[in-house]
């Protein structure tokens, strides 16, 4: 099965507010060693169109969504590709006539979106689901980082894809993404959520699946991370 990407560049808005400002002196408790938000989700979570689409700034909310869902109603929420389909269509520009994967996403346009206007979800037109803040965590600071999952239940984070863990022709990717110093050409961007995490690494939710990136992974090849408030 094909394995899309679709994050673009990152920007750097000044407008958008960073934890690392607004948690100036003051000192947090260490996060908890290990969390897993993952644990009552289904082992396939759909892939959002995105092994056909380069939407995956648009999938990852959506994932972020069954996230939250399972954990404060009991039931997931996972909304039809036409909702994902829509708001990469709105957020992003994408144009359904035209061929090919669209143009991709840039992860704080695509948030800000979400905060402005909100996600499509469900069959009528007029309903969404807005996110109620997004602030930009240091991917150096992986405390924070840790903090942003646990308590937020994701991480929304972009980073480089090196080839080995997205080869064509399509093949599965590793269960764990650690860096390896072959085949790691960079063949783009990718936006996923982190939905736990250990002292090995972080829980991942991309294409549909989960997987395992380590922190040496994180720290050669994430530039940007958002803890989300829903």
């Amino acid at each position: 099965m094909a394995h899309k990407l679709g994050r673009l560049a990152r920007s750097y808005d000044p407008r958008i507010p960073h934890l690392s400002a607004l948690l100036a002196g003051k000192t947090l408790v260490p996060p908890p060693p290990a969390c897993d938000w993952t644990d009552k989700m289904p082992k396939n979570l759909g892939m959002m169109l995105n092994d056909t689409l380069g939407d995956c700034t648009c999938a990852a909310f959506y994932h972020a969504l069954q996230v939250w869902s399972i954990h404060t109603t009991g039931a997931i929420d996972t909304e039809p590709d036409s909702d994902v389909e829509q708001l990469y269509i709105r957020a992003c520009g994408y144009k359904p006539g035209e061929k090919g994967e669209g143009p991709g996403g840039n992860e704080q346009k695509v948030l800000t979106y979400l905060l402005k206007t909100g996600a499509p979800t469900g069959t009528n037109a007029a309903s969404v689901q807005k996110i109620s803040a997004f602030v930009e965590v240091d991917p150096r600071m992986v405390d924070d980082v840790k903090h942003t999952i646990y308590d937020c239940g994701v991480a929304y984070i972009g980073f480089q894809v090196p080839y080995y863990i997205n080869p064509e022709p399509p093949a599965e990717s590793p269960a764990v993404w650690d860096v390896q110093t072959t085949n790691n050409q960079i063949t783009g961007g990718h936006a996923v959520v982190l939905a736990g995490y250990t002292a090995d690494g972080a829980r991942v939710i991309s294409w549909g699946e989960f997987y395992t990136m380590t922190w040496s992974f994180f720290a050669k090849y994430v530039d940007e991370v958002y803890a989300i408030a829903d």
